[in-house]
């Protein structure tokens, strides 16, 4: 094992990671806290600052993810839509199977320029988790509790704000509405065979309200709705913890580039094409697992250096200051300050997996267990 894999598994290294991930998103949170004086004067400015603020914090994620365990990501799609990629606001619809699909669609954002534009129909919850939550408020993210007679005019006063955004904008939609487990899975298709709709092997059932009323709020700002369906070689299933380690993984992401006019304005008929999209996105996964690729033309989009650049910049002002701290600490010799700096380690180490458990699959929501409670 080389220095740098080796490094990759120590737990103080992850430590430090996490500190600088904390510490600058707390400065970004604090500046972003600023800036909405900026809001009367120019939202558009105001916009505009956002999205690189939100950059400087997203992009140390994905830096993880290329620069630290080197995964790589290919496209499958056509040369025309890769052309559009980046160049126009469109509404992205991901399979919600893994812990780090989030992190592979970033990956992609940051790859076409859209990173720090990129939005997402959130739960409410997420708005109390630091950074993360902090971080998307500021960015205007449309946030719901998934109870569609409390969320509805949330929903659309907050894509309707969306319609003049200055910056091109990657609006994620999950519209399974959590993440697959193989008990959402059985109580999803019970609910499916009980309302006759088709069974689907690899996905839940789609939720159509959150994308017919996306599609209505943003149509005229949206061009097209790419259907990203995301897989792993090796039927991997990958995590962040094993990113932080340092594991490679092989992320396919099957790209469909549909325009906004090829879907129906009834609300009925667009919520009968989504449910025809995730039969599609049905055959493509079969498709995968039988012969190990998506159809289409591979791209491989070039990672950039700045996420790399962002983190050194943060880690160089952040850690050269830590460090100087600790050993002013240990070189004092008092049992009370050395106590008292172990437990602000322990406790940032504490901090950093709590948010790190944001991602796991066996932590997350209970959200589509309701269908089957509402059944019994």
């Amino acid at each position: 094992m080389g220095l740098i894999a080796f490094l990759k598994t120590q737990f103080i290294v992850h430590l430090l990671i996490g500190f600088v991930f904390v510490v600058s998103g707390f400065i970004i949170n604090f500046i972003q806290l600023c800036t909405l004086i900026l809001w009367p004067i120019s939202k558009q400015f105001y916009r505009r600052v956002n999205c690189r603020l939100s950059y400087s914090l997203w992009s140390q994620l994905v830096m993880l993810l290329e620069w630290w365990s080197g995964t790589e990501c290919t496209l499958f799609s056509d040369q025309a839509a890769v052309d559009k990629f980046g160049k126009e606001h469109v509404i992205i619809i991901l399979n919600h199977n893994f812990e780090i699909d989030f992190l592979c669609g970033w990956t992609m954002t940051e790859r076409f320029g859209v990173l720090g534009s990129s939005k997402v129909l959130a739960k409410k919850e997420l708005l109390c988790v630091p950074l993360i939550g902090w971080t998307w408020y500021f960015l205007e993210i449309v946030f719901c509790k998934r109870k569609w007679e409390e969320d509805r005019d949330t929903v659309i006063e907050g894509l309707k704000r969306l319609a003049d955004y200055p910056e091109y904008m990657w609006f994620l939609l999950y519209c399974e509405g959590t993440r697959f487990t193989e008990t959402k899975h059985r109580i999803s298709m019970e609910v499916a065979e009980s309302k006759g709709l088709p069974k689907l092997k690899y996905h839940l059932l789609p939720r159509t309200k959150g994308f017919t009323t996306a599609v209505q709020c943003l149509r005229g700002t949206v061009s097209a709705v790419y259907d990203v369906t995301l897989n792993f070689r090796g039927n991997k299933n990958p995590s962040l913890l094993g990113i932080l380690y340092g594991k490679k993984y092989e992320a396919d992401m099957c790209v469909r580039r549909f325009p906004l006019e090829d879907i129906p304005l009834d609300e009925k008929e667009a919520a009968k094409w989504l449910h025809k999209l995730y039969q599609e996105k049905d055959a493509l996964q079969e498709k995968y697992n039988q012969e190990g690729i998506f159809p289409g033309q591979q791209f491989k989009p070039p990672r950039r250096p700045w996420t790399l650049l962002n983190f050194l910049f943060w880690a160089t002002i952040l850690l050269s200051p830590l460090f100087k701290f600790g050993f002013g600490i240990f070189a004092s010799g008092s049992p009370l300050l050395i106590l008292a700096f172990l437990g602000f380690v322990g406790a940032a180490s504490f901090g950093v997996r709590r948010l790190i458990g944001v991602t796991e699959i066996e932590k997350g929501s209970s959200y589509g267990n309701q269908e089957f409670k509402k059944k019994k």
